[in-house]
């Protein structure tokens, strides 16, 4: 009893910490970001001192996370040509749990005021690992109060998939279902990348869709953020997407999941042209609190870089309700991590040696 009223002491004292938040960061700022990578695909970037310096008075909270994957320099490969990004070489990607140290450490450098205004997420496994459930709880154990969510982690994704060393990675391996079990175990966020079709489909080749719908399907208590609606730099919106996409609003068993519009590559198709805009425009607004924006900027050098894809938006701004536009900046990002801080807290307070 003594240890179940510390708890319930534990959450009240977090909730109201994070409750104070709306009149601290909610309503100063104008968009918060859930996709953003703070390291590259050689593990470098930029600090995260100097990355609230660009959010400044533009981006009230972020999602924190690096790539899981290091780029190999194969010297076999390309000499004295050190690749910088996974298209300069032909040598593999190798999952990098180093990451997770070292976003909690950049983290864990900010002032409590600062730390506000970040949310960590945990990349650092492998999917195809069924001891990655271990990995994700010993680094909650081992930085309490630092994480809030999984991700942004990849099954499939074009040109990196078949890069990655090691096992393929696939949406009906048990292992992503311990992950998953153990998100929602948790209450962490889940950021998934998954695209939504195969490169350069052919008319015999089926899509991820209906395996992407039963991954889900099968975890019902886990949150799920589905990266970039599953498009990419060339994974187009499939035939009859928006039909397709319905199955998501009109299913219960799939009502956990929502959708972050993150990346230039994205945006390029939903303001290809007004038609598209309007297309888009009306699913939000009817279905306000299931999309979140992102940047999924990386390492960005300045402000104007950094904000890029926000002002390629600013036709679907226009065209969305004031409740769906601020939703999708600010109100859906703050529900669902809130929630997960109150939640991942409470666990490692159960948890702790």
């Amino acid at each position: 009893m003594k240890k179940f009223i510390s708890l319930i002491f534990f959450v009240v004292l977090i909730t109201g910490d994070l409750y104070s938040q709306k009149d601290e960061i909610y309503d100063k700022y104008e968009v918060f970001d859930s996709h953003f990578h703070l390291t590259n695909y050689i593990q470098k970037g930029i600090d995260v001192h100097r990355f609230l310096e660009i959010m400044g008075d533009k981006v009230g909270r972020s999602v924190l996370f690096g790539i899981p994957l290091q780029q190999q320099w194969s010297y076999m490969n390309s000499g004295e040509d050190a690749p910088k990004y996974y298209l300069d070489s032909d040598a593999p990607l190798y999952y990098y749990s180093f990451t997770d140290a070292y976003i909690a450490m950049q983290y864990i450098s900010l002032t409590d005021e600062e730390k506000k205004r970040f949310d960590p997420m945990i990349t650092g496994f492998n999917p195809t690992d069924m001891y990655a459930a271990d990995h994700i709880r010993r680094v909650l154990l081992t930085f309490p109060g630092v994480f809030s969510g999984i991700g942004e982690f990849t099954i499939h994704k074009e040109f990196v998939s078949s890069k990655i060393a090691g096992e393929i990675a696939s949406l009906k391996n048990p292992a992503l279902d311990s992950i998953f079990s153990c998100a929602a175990e948790v209450g962490l966020v889940i950021i998934l990348h998954n695209d939504i079709n195969k490169p350069f489909p052919k008319a015999y080749t089926g899509n991820y869709l209906a395996d992407v719908k039963d991954l889900f399907r099968r975890h019902p208590d886990a949150s799920i953020i589905w990266a970039h609606c599953g498009l990419g730099r060339i994974i187009q919106p499939i035939k009859d997407m928006a039909a397709s996409m319905q199955e998501f609003f009109d299913d219960p068993g799939l009502s956990h999941v929502n959708f972050d519009i993150s990346w230039d590559e994205v945006a390029k198709y939903i303001v290809r042209n007004d038609t598209t805009v309007q297309v888009v425009a009306a699913i939000i607004n009817k279905y306000p609190d299931r999309f979140l924006f992102g940047t999924d900027e990386v390492a960005p050098a300045n402000q104007e870089s950094y904000l890029k894809v926000y002002r390629m938006y600013d036709p679907l701004w226009n065209a969305l309700t004031d409740d769906a536009r601020e939703k999708v900046r600010k109100g859906n990002y703050k529900r669902l991590f809130d929630a997960a801080r109150t939640k991942v807290r409470a666990w490692e307070n159960a948890n702790k040696n």
